[in-house]
Protein backbone atom coordinates (compact mmCIF):
# COMPACT_ATOMS: atom_id res chain seq x y z
CA UNK A 1 0.00 0.00 0.00
CA UNK A 2 1.30 3.42 -0.89
CA UNK A 3 1.62 5.76 2.06
CA UNK A 4 -0.31 9.01 1.79
CA UNK A 5 0.50 12.27 3.59
CA UNK A 6 -2.47 11.73 5.92
CA UNK A 7 -1.32 8.19 6.79
CA UNK A 8 2.20 9.45 7.54
CA UNK A 9 0.79 12.19 9.76
CA UNK A 10 -1.30 9.67 11.73
CA UNK A 11 1.71 7.38 12.17
CA UNK A 12 3.93 10.21 13.46
CA UNK A 13 1.22 11.38 15.84
CA UNK A 14 0.80 7.84 17.18
CA UNK A 15 4.52 7.50 17.74
CA UNK A 16 4.68 10.82 19.61
CA UNK A 17 1.74 9.78 21.82
CA UNK A 18 3.37 6.44 22.59
CA UNK A 19 6.68 8.11 23.63
CA UNK A 20 4.84 10.61 25.83
CA UNK A 21 2.86 7.82 27.50
CA UNK A 22 6.05 5.87 28.29
CA UNK A 23 7.73 8.97 29.70
CA UNK A 24 4.74 9.85 31.85
CA UNK A 25 4.30 6.33 33.20
CA UNK A 26 8.04 6.05 33.85
CA UNK A 27 8.03 9.31 35.74
CA UNK A 28 5.01 8.34 37.76
CA UNK A 29 6.40 4.91 38.67
CA UNK A 30 10.01 5.92 39.49
CA UNK A 31 10.60 5.81 43.25
CA UNK A 32 11.10 9.20 44.83
CA UNK A 33 14.45 9.49 46.56
CA UNK A 34 14.69 11.50 49.77
CA UNK A 35 18.03 12.59 51.15
CA UNK A 36 19.04 13.71 54.61
CA UNK A 37 22.16 13.94 56.72
CA UNK A 38 22.21 11.76 59.80
CA UNK A 39 22.10 13.59 63.10
CA UNK A 40 24.94 13.57 65.61
CA UNK A 41 23.08 11.06 67.72
CA UNK A 42 22.48 8.72 64.79
CA UNK A 43 26.19 8.81 63.93
CA UNK A 44 27.27 8.13 67.50
CA UNK A 45 29.07 11.45 67.88
CA UNK A 46 29.76 11.93 71.57
CA UNK A 47 31.03 14.83 73.66
CA UNK A 48 34.58 13.52 73.99
CA UNK A 49 37.38 14.74 71.76
CA UNK A 50 38.28 12.48 68.84
CA UNK A 51 41.42 10.40 69.16
CA UNK A 52 42.73 9.08 65.84
CA UNK A 53 44.58 6.26 67.59
CA UNK A 54 42.47 3.23 68.41
CA UNK A 55 42.83 1.49 71.77
CA UNK A 56 42.99 -2.16 70.78
CA UNK A 57 45.59 -4.66 71.83
CA UNK A 58 48.32 -5.29 69.27
CA UNK A 59 47.14 -8.86 68.76
CA UNK A 60 43.55 -7.81 68.04
CA UNK A 61 44.15 -4.61 66.13
CA UNK A 62 43.76 -5.11 62.37
CA UNK A 63 45.12 -1.60 61.81
CA UNK A 64 48.58 -2.77 62.92
CA UNK A 65 48.72 -5.83 60.67
CA UNK A 66 50.93 -5.09 57.69
CA UNK A 67 49.16 -7.58 55.41
CA UNK A 68 46.06 -5.38 55.63
CA UNK A 69 47.97 -2.60 53.86
CA UNK A 70 48.75 -4.75 50.85
CA UNK A 71 47.42 -3.02 47.75
CA UNK A 72 44.32 -4.66 46.27
CA UNK A 73 44.92 -4.88 42.54
CA UNK A 74 41.15 -5.19 41.94
CA UNK A 75 40.45 -1.91 43.74
CA UNK A 76 43.40 0.36 43.05
CA UNK A 77 41.26 3.45 43.62
CA UNK A 78 40.94 2.41 47.27
CA UNK A 79 44.68 3.11 47.68
CA UNK A 80 45.28 6.74 46.60
CA UNK A 81 48.79 7.77 45.60
CA UNK A 82 50.81 9.28 48.44
CA UNK A 83 53.33 12.07 47.91
CA UNK A 84 56.37 12.32 50.19
CA UNK A 85 57.87 15.77 50.67
CA UNK A 86 61.64 15.86 50.29
CA UNK A 87 64.36 18.45 49.99
CA UNK A 88 67.96 17.95 48.83
CA UNK A 89 71.08 19.55 50.28
CA UNK A 90 74.42 19.54 48.47
CA UNK A 91 77.51 19.77 50.68
CA UNK A 92 80.80 21.12 49.39
CA UNK A 93 84.13 22.24 50.78
CA UNK A 94 84.71 25.95 51.17
CA UNK A 95 87.00 25.98 48.14
CA UNK A 96 84.13 24.42 46.11
CA UNK A 97 86.24 21.54 44.79
CA UNK A 98 84.56 18.56 46.41
CA UNK A 99 81.14 18.36 44.79
CA UNK A 100 79.22 19.20 41.65
CA UNK A 101 79.31 22.94 40.84
CA UNK A 102 76.44 24.88 42.37
CA UNK A 103 75.48 26.39 39.01
CA UNK A 104 74.56 22.93 37.72
CA UNK A 105 72.71 21.68 40.79
CA UNK A 106 69.09 22.68 40.07
CA UNK A 107 68.76 20.69 36.84
CA UNK A 108 70.82 17.82 38.23
CA UNK A 109 68.70 17.61 41.38
CA UNK A 110 65.48 17.49 39.37
CA UNK A 111 66.98 14.72 37.26
CA UNK A 112 67.70 12.74 40.44
CA UNK A 113 64.11 13.16 41.69
CA UNK A 114 62.89 12.07 38.26
CA UNK A 115 65.07 8.95 38.47
CA UNK A 116 63.80 8.14 41.97
CA UNK A 117 60.16 8.45 40.92
CA UNK A 118 60.77 6.57 37.68
CA UNK A 119 62.10 3.63 39.71
CA UNK A 120 59.03 3.74 41.96
CA UNK A 121 56.66 3.96 39.00
CA UNK A 122 58.34 1.06 37.22
CA UNK A 123 58.58 -1.52 39.98
CA UNK A 124 60.45 -4.60 38.77
CA UNK A 125 60.01 -8.35 39.04
CA UNK A 126 62.04 -9.83 41.90
CA UNK A 127 65.02 -11.85 40.68
CA UNK A 128 65.25 -14.14 43.69
CA UNK A 129 64.35 -16.80 44.36
CA UNK A 130 64.97 -17.82 40.76
CA UNK A 131 61.76 -18.34 38.72
CA UNK A 132 59.58 -17.08 41.59
CA UNK A 133 55.91 -16.15 41.29
CA UNK A 134 56.03 -13.03 43.47
CA UNK A 135 53.57 -10.53 41.94
CA UNK A 136 54.54 -6.99 40.99
CA UNK A 137 52.49 -4.43 42.94
CA UNK A 138 52.45 -0.66 42.40
CA UNK A 139 54.44 1.21 45.04
CA UNK A 140 51.82 4.00 45.23
CA UNK A 141 54.09 6.70 46.61
CA UNK A 142 56.23 9.37 44.95
CA UNK A 143 58.58 12.18 45.98
CA UNK A 144 57.90 15.90 45.68
CA UNK A 145 60.60 18.57 46.10
CA UNK A 146 59.30 20.94 48.75
CA UNK A 147 60.59 24.31 49.89
CA UNK A 148 59.50 26.53 52.75
CA UNK A 149 55.83 27.44 52.16
CA UNK A 150 56.37 31.02 53.31
CA UNK A 151 59.11 31.55 50.71
CA UNK A 152 57.89 31.28 47.08
CA UNK A 153 61.50 31.30 45.84
CA UNK A 154 62.46 28.23 47.91
CA UNK A 155 62.49 25.17 45.63
CA UNK A 156 63.72 22.68 48.22
CA UNK A 157 67.26 22.60 46.77
CA UNK A 158 70.08 23.88 48.96
CA UNK A 159 73.86 24.25 48.61
CA UNK A 160 76.29 24.58 51.53
CA UNK A 161 80.04 25.22 51.81
CA UNK A 162 81.46 23.89 55.07
CA UNK A 163 84.93 22.35 55.53
CA UNK A 164 83.98 20.69 58.81
CA UNK A 165 80.69 19.12 57.68
CA UNK A 166 80.79 18.63 53.90
CA UNK A 167 82.07 15.04 53.91
CA UNK A 168 80.86 11.51 54.65
CA UNK A 169 83.16 8.92 56.28
CA UNK A 170 82.26 5.23 56.73
CA UNK A 171 82.01 3.63 60.13
CA UNK A 172 85.07 1.84 61.50
CA UNK A 173 87.17 4.55 59.90
CA UNK A 174 89.10 7.36 61.50
CA UNK A 175 86.94 10.46 61.90
CA UNK A 176 83.82 8.48 60.98
CA UNK A 177 80.69 10.65 60.98
CA UNK A 178 78.24 8.08 59.66
CA UNK A 179 75.78 8.34 62.55
CA UNK A 180 76.39 11.96 63.52
CA UNK A 181 73.56 14.45 63.04
CA UNK A 182 75.67 17.62 63.12
CA UNK A 183 75.02 18.45 59.47
CA UNK A 184 71.26 17.96 59.96
CA UNK A 185 71.22 20.14 63.05
CA UNK A 186 73.00 22.98 61.25
CA UNK A 187 71.47 22.87 57.79
CA UNK A 188 68.25 20.87 58.07
CA UNK A 189 65.08 22.57 56.78
CA UNK A 190 61.58 21.64 58.00
CA UNK A 191 62.87 18.41 59.51
CA UNK A 192 59.48 17.69 61.10
CA UNK A 193 57.53 17.76 57.84
CA UNK A 194 60.04 17.29 55.00
CA UNK A 195 62.45 14.38 54.57
CA UNK A 196 65.91 15.96 54.20
CA UNK A 197 68.45 14.33 51.86
CA UNK A 198 72.10 15.36 52.17
CA UNK A 199 74.44 14.67 49.25
CA UNK A 200 77.88 14.52 50.84
CA UNK A 201 81.08 13.55 48.99
CA UNK A 202 83.65 11.26 50.51
CA UNK A 203 86.36 13.18 52.34
CA UNK A 204 89.26 14.17 50.10
CA UNK A 205 91.76 12.47 52.47
CA UNK A 206 89.70 9.27 52.49
CA UNK A 207 89.58 9.16 48.70
CA UNK A 208 93.37 9.49 48.61
CA UNK A 209 93.70 6.16 50.44
CA UNK A 210 93.65 3.08 48.21
CA UNK A 211 92.00 1.01 50.97
CA UNK A 212 89.06 3.34 51.42
CA UNK A 213 85.84 2.21 49.63
CA UNK A 214 84.42 5.10 47.65
CA UNK A 215 81.27 3.45 46.34
CA UNK A 216 77.82 5.01 46.47
CA UNK A 217 76.59 4.59 50.06
CA UNK A 218 74.12 6.14 52.46
CA UNK A 219 72.57 6.07 55.91
CA UNK A 220 69.08 6.85 57.22
CA UNK A 221 68.75 8.67 60.54
CA UNK A 222 65.08 9.06 61.51
CA UNK A 223 64.13 12.21 59.55
CA UNK A 224 67.10 12.70 57.25
CA UNK A 225 69.38 10.73 54.93
CA UNK A 226 73.08 11.03 54.07
CA UNK A 227 74.27 9.87 50.65
CA UNK A 228 77.84 9.74 49.38
CA UNK A 229 79.08 8.97 45.88
CA UNK A 230 82.25 9.37 43.82
CA UNK A 231 80.71 12.27 41.92
CA UNK A 232 83.82 13.07 39.87
CA UNK A 233 83.62 9.64 38.25
CA UNK A 234 79.89 9.46 37.61
CA UNK A 235 79.08 13.06 36.77
CA UNK A 236 78.70 13.10 33.01
CA UNK A 237 76.21 12.48 30.19
CA UNK A 238 76.37 8.66 30.30
CA UNK A 239 75.60 8.02 33.96
CA UNK A 240 74.62 11.02 36.11
CA UNK A 241 71.35 10.93 38.05
CA UNK A 242 70.51 7.24 37.54
CA UNK A 243 73.40 6.31 39.83
CA UNK A 244 71.52 7.60 42.90
CA UNK A 245 68.10 5.98 42.51
CA UNK A 246 68.96 2.69 44.21
CA UNK A 247 70.84 3.99 47.22
CA UNK A 248 68.38 6.81 47.99
CA UNK A 249 65.32 4.59 47.66
CA UNK A 250 67.12 2.04 49.87
CA UNK A 251 67.76 4.59 52.61
CA UNK A 252 64.25 6.03 52.41
CA UNK A 253 63.04 2.44 52.71
CA UNK A 254 64.75 2.38 56.12
CA UNK A 255 62.97 5.62 57.07
CA UNK A 256 59.69 3.86 56.26
CA UNK A 257 60.46 0.79 58.43
CA UNK A 258 62.07 -1.54 55.84
CA UNK A 259 65.05 -3.64 56.88
CA UNK A 260 67.74 -5.33 54.85
CA UNK A 261 66.06 -8.00 52.74
CA UNK A 262 68.80 -10.63 52.89
CA UNK A 263 68.20 -11.26 56.61
CA UNK A 264 65.54 -13.39 58.28
CA UNK A 265 64.21 -10.52 60.39
CA UNK A 266 62.89 -8.08 57.82
CA UNK A 267 59.28 -9.08 58.50
CA UNK A 268 58.51 -10.16 54.93
CA UNK A 269 58.03 -13.71 53.68
CA UNK A 270 58.51 -12.65 50.04
CA UNK A 271 62.12 -11.52 50.56
CA UNK A 272 64.14 -14.76 50.83
CA UNK A 273 67.26 -14.94 52.93
CA UNK A 274 70.52 -15.07 50.96
CA UNK A 275 74.23 -14.46 51.51
CA UNK A 276 74.25 -11.00 49.87
CA UNK A 277 77.53 -11.74 48.10
CA UNK A 278 76.41 -11.39 44.48
CA UNK A 279 76.62 -7.76 43.41
CA UNK A 280 75.79 -8.36 39.76
CA UNK A 281 74.60 -11.08 37.41
CA UNK A 282 77.80 -10.50 35.45
CA UNK A 283 79.86 -12.04 38.26
CA UNK A 284 80.62 -15.74 37.55
CA UNK A 285 78.25 -18.01 39.48
CA UNK A 286 75.83 -15.16 40.27
CA UNK A 287 73.46 -15.36 37.29
CA UNK A 288 70.59 -16.79 39.39
CA UNK A 289 71.76 -15.62 42.83
CA UNK A 290 71.89 -11.84 42.37
CA UNK A 291 69.13 -9.82 43.98
CA UNK A 292 67.55 -6.69 42.56
CA UNK A 293 65.57 -5.91 45.71
CA UNK A 294 65.67 -2.30 46.84
CA UNK A 295 66.71 -3.35 50.35
CA UNK A 296 69.61 -5.60 49.31
CA UNK A 297 73.14 -4.53 48.43
CA UNK A 298 73.40 -4.95 44.67
CA UNK A 299 74.10 -3.09 41.45
CA UNK A 300 70.37 -2.75 40.74
CA UNK A 301 67.94 -2.02 43.60
CA UNK A 302 64.68 -1.77 41.67
CA UNK A 303 62.26 -4.38 43.07
CA UNK A 304 59.78 -3.77 45.89
CA UNK A 305 57.81 -6.84 47.01
CA UNK A 306 54.11 -6.63 47.99
CA UNK A 307 55.04 -7.07 51.65
CA UNK A 308 57.62 -4.31 51.56
CA UNK A 309 55.15 -1.93 49.95
CA UNK A 310 52.53 -2.77 52.57
CA UNK A 311 55.06 -2.02 55.34
CA UNK A 312 55.75 1.39 53.81
CA UNK A 313 52.07 2.27 53.64
CA UNK A 314 51.41 1.04 57.16
CA UNK A 315 54.04 3.52 58.32
CA UNK A 316 52.68 6.37 56.17
CA UNK A 317 49.04 5.86 57.15
CA UNK A 318 49.41 5.43 60.90
CA UNK A 319 49.23 8.67 62.94
CA UNK A 320 51.45 7.08 65.57
CA UNK A 321 54.48 7.34 63.26
CA UNK A 322 56.38 10.57 62.58
CA UNK A 323 56.94 9.51 58.96
CA UNK A 324 53.29 10.35 58.24
CA UNK A 325 54.21 14.01 58.69
CA UNK A 326 56.31 13.82 55.51
CA UNK A 327 53.22 13.34 53.38
CA UNK A 328 52.04 16.22 51.24
CA UNK A 329 48.59 17.06 52.68
CA UNK A 330 46.56 16.29 49.56
CA UNK A 331 44.15 14.48 51.87
CA UNK A 332 43.01 17.90 53.11
CA UNK A 333 41.61 19.19 49.81
CA UNK A 334 38.51 17.68 48.20
CA UNK A 335 38.92 16.19 44.73
CA UNK A 336 35.45 15.16 43.49
CA UNK A 337 37.07 13.18 40.67
CA UNK A 338 38.59 10.88 43.31
CA UNK A 339 35.19 9.76 44.64
CA UNK A 340 35.13 6.07 45.59
CA UNK A 341 31.95 4.06 44.99
CA UNK A 342 31.48 0.74 46.84
CA UNK A 343 29.33 -1.70 44.83
CA UNK A 344 30.19 -5.00 46.54
CA UNK A 345 31.10 -6.37 49.97
CA UNK A 346 34.37 -4.71 51.01
CA UNK A 347 36.35 -4.65 54.27
CA UNK A 348 38.77 -1.84 55.08
CA UNK A 349 41.06 -3.18 57.79
CA UNK A 350 43.72 -0.47 57.54
CA UNK A 351 44.02 3.28 57.97
CA UNK A 352 43.28 5.26 54.81
CA UNK A 353 43.29 8.79 53.44
CA UNK A 354 40.48 9.43 50.95
CA UNK A 355 40.78 12.27 48.46
CA UNK A 356 37.13 12.53 47.38
CA UNK A 357 33.60 11.61 48.44
CA UNK A 358 32.61 8.08 49.49
CA UNK A 359 29.44 6.47 48.06
CA UNK A 360 27.89 3.15 49.11
CA UNK A 361 25.84 2.00 46.13
CA UNK A 362 22.79 -0.34 46.26
CA UNK A 363 24.06 -3.80 47.18
CA UNK A 364 27.36 -2.43 48.46
CA UNK A 365 28.49 -3.15 52.03
CA UNK A 366 31.57 -1.43 53.42
CA UNK A 367 32.97 -2.41 56.81
CA UNK A 368 35.50 0.00 58.31
CA UNK A 369 37.69 -1.17 61.19
CA UNK A 370 40.35 1.56 61.21
CA UNK A 371 40.65 5.34 60.79
CA UNK A 372 39.48 6.80 57.48
CA UNK A 373 40.25 10.47 56.88
CA UNK A 374 38.07 12.40 54.43
CA UNK A 375 39.03 15.75 52.85
CA UNK A 376 37.41 19.02 53.82
CA UNK A 377 33.73 19.27 52.74
CA UNK A 378 33.61 15.65 51.59
CA UNK A 379 30.57 13.53 52.41
CA UNK A 380 29.62 9.89 52.68
CA UNK A 381 26.45 8.91 50.81
CA UNK A 382 24.64 5.64 51.56
CA UNK A 383 22.15 4.87 48.83
CA UNK A 384 19.03 2.71 49.24
CA UNK A 385 20.18 -0.90 49.59
CA UNK A 386 23.69 0.14 50.61
CA UNK A 387 25.20 -0.34 54.06
CA UNK A 388 28.11 1.19 55.96
CA UNK A 389 29.41 -0.59 59.07
CA UNK A 390 31.81 1.19 61.42
CA UNK A 391 33.17 -1.76 63.35
CA UNK A 392 35.61 -0.07 65.70
CA UNK A 393 36.58 2.21 62.82
CA UNK A 394 36.28 5.96 62.51
CA UNK A 395 35.48 8.58 59.90
CA UNK A 396 37.21 11.89 60.56
CA UNK A 397 39.19 14.79 59.06
CA UNK A 398 42.95 14.61 59.62
CA UNK A 399 43.88 18.23 58.84
CA UNK A 400 42.00 20.02 61.61
CA UNK A 401 39.16 20.85 59.20
CA UNK A 402 35.60 19.52 58.82
CA UNK A 403 33.63 17.36 56.42
CA UNK A 404 29.88 17.17 55.78
CA UNK A 405 28.98 13.89 57.46
CA UNK A 406 26.85 10.95 56.34
CA UNK A 407 23.98 11.42 53.94
CA UNK A 408 21.42 8.60 53.60
CA UNK A 409 19.07 8.21 50.68
CA UNK A 410 15.60 6.70 51.15
CA UNK A 411 12.76 5.50 48.95
CA UNK A 412 9.36 4.15 49.93
CA UNK A 413 10.84 0.66 49.99
CA UNK A 414 14.29 0.99 51.58
CA UNK A 415 17.02 3.34 52.73
CA UNK A 416 20.76 3.40 53.22
CA UNK A 417 21.93 1.93 56.51
CA UNK A 418 24.62 2.86 59.01
CA UNK A 419 25.64 0.36 61.69
CA UNK A 420 27.94 1.22 64.60
CA UNK A 421 29.83 -1.60 66.32
CA UNK A 422 32.61 -1.79 68.90
CA UNK A 423 33.00 1.92 69.37
CA UNK A 424 32.78 2.90 65.71
CA UNK A 425 32.33 6.66 65.42
CA UNK A 426 32.29 9.81 63.32
CA UNK A 427 33.83 13.21 64.05
CA UNK A 428 34.85 16.60 62.64
CA UNK A 429 31.59 17.10 60.76
CA UNK A 430 29.36 20.07 59.89
CA UNK A 431 26.12 18.19 59.10
CA UNK A 432 25.76 18.93 55.43
CA UNK A 433 28.08 21.92 55.38
CA UNK A 434 25.62 24.00 57.42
Amino acid sequence: MTSTPNNRMITIQHLICTICTVLLVGTACSPQVERRFLSLEEMGVGPTAFDATLTRSKANDPCRQQENYEIDLDHLDHFPMQYVRINIHWMNSEDSTQNIPEAEIEAYTRDIVFALNYALENNKKSWIPHNNDIPIHPTNFRYVLTGRPEDPTDDGIYYHYDDSLYYYVHWRRKHSNLYKRDVFDKYGVQLDTVLNLFMMPHHRDSVASKSYPTETVGVALRNAVKVAAPWKEVYGPKDTHWRYRGVINHEIGHIFSLRHAWTTSDGCDDTPRHNNRCWSRDVPGCDTLTSNNVMDYAALQLAWTPCQISRVHRRLMNPRYAARNFLEPRRCVLDPAATITIREVIDWDCHKDLLGHLVIAPGGVLTIRCNISLPENAKVTIRPGGKLILDGGSLYQDCGLTWQGIEVEQTNEEQGQLELLNGGRVDNITLGNE
